[in-house]
């Protein structure tokens, strides 16, 4: 952290990462909108990356260069891809809460993944957080009943993978960190756009989604909003995430769960019952015990 950085204390960059956190924690909302005028998540996703991703090559013409000479990057693409795939496309169709908390296992593969790709050991520590996190998911599987806790709606298996593509997303980016941030940004941001407008693609061929309705002011300007939205909280982030501890980012980042549950709640979204609120509290117990990892104190 630059000196810089410290005289201007701690309540600018927490406030950028809550802002961050607001707008994907109620982005289920628009997303919904979208679908009620005929556009799928799916296409909806891959129309606003590619604005993002248009304004950032305006911006910076050179990150193609960097991103089509270095294939590690490609991992990005595919993981970011599929991150805001799954994720959109997840609290469009199913309860909010059950899909936000399941994507919130991402701390679970983030271990996984991290012993595997970077060969992290596993500490005692993390591997409470691993019982947490699995006992957690367990409550909030549980079927009514009786069997076995497994994923058992689409929204449940998008909720699922997206917390592990996203998991998968942070540790390559650690794997990738001497690379220049707007090359990693690029491969984020065309992640999102290609992903999306591929899987859209093949289920519209294959009649299982709906072709995207002609131009309309309204959706046409909630996508456009949406795409300023989500290049003002990707900022937001980096700008937070540089100027605080990563403990700190992590538990600021949890808030996201807060604004979803909160929005899901009372817009009739999804439903807060105890077995989801114990199962919510076990797997938020396991993220914020990644605070006292000695990786989290940077």
């Amino acid at each position: 952290m630059t000196p810089a950085a410290r005289a201007a204390g701690p309540a600018a960059p927490v406030l950028a990462l809550t802002f961050n956190a607001f707008v994907w924690g109620v982005s289920w909302w628009p997303f919904r909108q979208f679908e009620a005028a005929g556009l799928h998540p799916l296409w909806a996703t891959a129309t606003i990356y590619t604005l993002v991703l248009a304004v950032l090559t305006l911006w910076r013409r050179g990150v193609w260069t960097t991103l089509l000479r270095t294939p590690s990057l490609w991992v990005l693409v595919l993981a970011s891809g599929t991150t805001n795939a799954a994720f959109n496309w997840g609290v469009t169709v199913g309860d909010v809460v059950r899909v936000v908390l399941l994507f919130y296992l991402m701390p679970l593969w983030a271990l996984l993944l991290a012993r595997l790709l970077l060969g992290e050991r596993l500490s005692a520590l993390a591997l409470l957080r691993i019982g947490l996190a699995l006992a957690g998911a367990a409550v909030v599987l549980w079927p009514a009943g009786g069997g076995w806790p497994w994923p058992r709606t689409l929204a449940e298996v998008l909720g699922v993978v997206g917390g592990f593509t996203f998991a998968l997303n942070n540790v390559w980016l650690r794997h990738e960190a001497h690379r220049p941030d707007a090359a990693r940004a690029t491969a984020m941001f065309l992640g999102g756009a290609l992903v999306a407008a591929v899987a859209a693609g093949l289920l519209t061929l294959a009649g299982d989604v709906r072709t995207p309705p002609a131009p309309a002011a309204g959706w046409t300007a909630g996508v456009v909003a949406m795409a300023g939205l989500f290049v003002c909280a990707n900022l937001a982030l980096q700008y937070g995430a540089a100027r605080l501890r990563a403990s700190v980012t992590a538990v600021v980042m949890l808030v996201e769960v807060v604004f979803a549950a909160a929005s899901a709640a009372a817009l009739g979204a999804g439903v807060l019952d105890a077995r989801l609120v114990l199962g919510g509290a076990l797997i938020v117990a396991a993220a914020l015990l990644s605070t006292k990892d000695r990786g989290a104190a940077g």
